[in-house]
């Protein structure tokens, strides 16, 4: 198969890479600690580690996007507002 029309470039492929590793360590995580440590944060509703990863990753795209819309600079700092946004999430929610 020909895959040229989904232009696949190296950063597109890093970024599902590290999709795929975040779930992938979630899993083992999940494997040796199971449970998904359960707790109530900021939100007012108990939420998982799974929770958690998705909430960020879910804010994260929308970070991003919001900066492409928006602000005409280099992506690097959308990543490290959403890295910082990831820790903020799996720290009080």
């Amino acid at each position: 198969m020909n895959f040229a029309w989904m232009a696949w470039t190296w950063p597109t492929a890093i970024f599902f890479i590290t999709i795929f590793a975040l779930i992938a360590a979630m899993g083992v995580w999940e494997y040796f600690r199971p449970g998904g440590d359960p707790r109530v944060g900021i939100l007012r509703f108990e939420t998982t580690r799974g929770d958690r990863l998705f909430i960020s990753l879910l804010g994260s795209s929308f970070i991003n996007l919001a900066w492409l819309g928006l602000v005409d600079t280099n992506l690097w700092w959308s990543l490290a507002l959403s890295v910082a946004y990831a820790i903020l999430v799996f720290r009080y929610v």
